[in-house]
């Protein structure tokens, strides 16, 4: 199997020795089970977690599983879990209702193990396959409208300055010149930021990025970030200062970790007004390092803040000054964090900033 967590299968039965014997087949492949004993239980355990398969026993009373498998595709959130019928009948007129209903495959009782298991080993890896397909085309649609619209867009602003310039120069003040070449350079190291965080996409996309881990004192890494992004910070007049302490040492891909770090305080300015705030902050935890970027911003609601990290939601929003941005930046950072064995997570309130706290696994000897 190509997942790396147990596939998680729902047995569907109103018959306690068929789901204990289902239940040894499964397990002994290493599989998760779910159990339900009707059909409405089956409808509300399959919608709380989401399992990877469903077996269905056909005959059951009050709700067999013909109609089991109608609502279950009705429901757009249970509608892509593979299904598959359990069912003493044989007839084609039965076997042809159930696939037309969205089973994907049927198995006649009683049932040889080694052939279920096949079956249901089968329909997982098809399953793990869609799956993959869908995000690979959600990345490709994801890389060119990045491409189409967030490229596009800063180029035509810059031509547009750069026009301005030439036809108009003479006849330009002084402070109407260096306003214009401030925002030539605005656009440009946004636009530089968001080519570096393409190209570094597309590599880990394809595998062609390397991953070279090696021991860091923390506080170094993040200074010489913050040295980086302060004159972008200082443009609007925010301070940005780091509480990291002294010889906590972490195990890490520097050029990864670093792009992290860019990232998040350049879309901590992105969203904090003028006279805002941003710390850096780190700690150890349950053997673990935990980094904390946080903002006196304008915060995330509730419900975009668990797609900030999906490669196929284009969530970007408008900076506190017009800041524009693809959305890019926080998927690479999810990615980048994964690969450096850490996790990544938000706590935010509109209106009273976020924090972006990360996890990165400890050097050896520092406790």
């Amino acid at each position: 199997m190509a997942k790396t967590s147990k596939p998680l299968v729902l047995i569907v039965d109103d018959v306690p020795k068929n789901l204990q014997v289902l239940g040894s087949h499964l397990k002994q492949e290493n599989m998760e089970i779910a159990v339900a004993t009707n059909g409405n239980q089956a409808l509300s355990a399959a919608q709380k977690t989401m399992p990877d398969l469903i077996l269905l026993d056909v005959m059951m009373p009050e709700m067999d599983g013909f109609e089991t498998c109608k609502r279950l595709k009705a429901n757009p959130k249970t509608a892509e879990i593979p299904i598959i019928f359990l069912t003493a009948r044989t007839e084609t007129d039965d076997i042809i209702h159930g696939l037309k209903l969205g089973a994907v495959d049927y198995v006649t009782k009683p049932f040889h193990g080694t052939e279920l298991l096949a079956r249901v080993k089968t329909h997982l890896d098809l399953k793990l396959s869609r799956e993959a397909l869908k995000e690979a085309n959600a990345t490709k649609d994801r890389f060119f409208s990045i491409i189409a619209h967030d490229l596009r867009a800063p180029f035509s602003t810059l031509i547009g300055f750069s026009e301005f310039l030439i036809e108009d120069y003479t006849k330009m003040e002084d402070a109407v010149k260096r306003d214009i070449i401030n925002d030539i350079l605005s656009v440009s190291r946004q636009s530089y930021q968001l080519f570096e965080n393409l190209l570094a996409w597309a590599r880990s996309q394809t595998g062609s990025l390397e991953f070279h881990p090696e021991k860091i004192e923390l506080r170094r890494l993040i200074e010489e970030n913050i040295s980086f992004m302060q004159k972008t910070a200082k443009e609007k007049e925010i301070a940005l200062s780091s509480q990291v302490p002294e010889n906590l040492w972490v195990l890490i891909d520097r050029n990864m970790i670093l792009t992290v770090i860019r990232n998040l305080i350049s879309n901590a300015v992105k969203f904090t007004p003028r006279k805002g705030c941003i710390t850096l902050s780190a700690e150890s935890i349950d053997h673990k390092c935990q980094v904390s970027v946080a903002d006196t911003g304008v915060g995330i609601p509730d419900e975009i803040q668990n797609q900030l990290f999906k490669v196929g939601n284009h969530i970007s929003t408008i900076g506190t000054e017009n800041e524009e941005g693809s959305g890019l930046g926080l998927i690479l950072c999810y990615e980048f964090i994964k690969r450096n064995q850490g996790h990544i997570r938000i706590e935010s309130e509109p209106g009273k900033g976020s924090r972006f706290l990360f996890t990165l696994p400890l050097a050896k000897n520092t406790e």
